[in-house]
């Protein structure tokens, strides 16, 4: 299931990258589309790390850690997200909370990889 979302969010990412790219250049300011660029950048890398987690059959903080990532990931580009298109800016303050799951969610595979060795 685990590489399935990350998969998931993978394509959601790229499929946004490039609607950033070619859809909005001219639509919106250099700041909105500097928010654009940063939420598929994080999206896209934590996909991976998360499909790199579900790939390696590890279970227990791995996955825990994999989903936390990729929740965090998810939180923190919806966000930016939503102000490129003209969300309100204070939806910029609930942001933080999807860095701080990214945090979790490496700190919970860093646990897993101690209690492994």
């Amino acid at each position: 299931m685990v590489t399935a979302v990350a998969a998931c969010a993978a394509l959601l990412a790229v499929a946004l990258g490039a609607f950033g790219a070619h859809g909005l250049e001219g639509k919106v300011d250099a700041r909105a589309l500097g928010w654009w660029q940063t939420a598929t950048f994080y999206l896209l890398t934590h996909a991976v790390a998360t499909l790199a987690l579900g790939l390696s059959g590890k279970g227990g903080w791995y996955q825990i850690g994999a989903l936390t990532l990729l929740a965090g990931a998810a939180l923190f580009a919806a966000t930016l997200y939503a102000m490129t298109l003209g969300a309100p800016r204070w939806l910029g303050a609930v942001t933080p909370l999807g860095g701080l799951a990214m945090l979790a969610g490496w700190g919970m595979v860093i646990v897993g990889a101690l209690k492994t060795q």
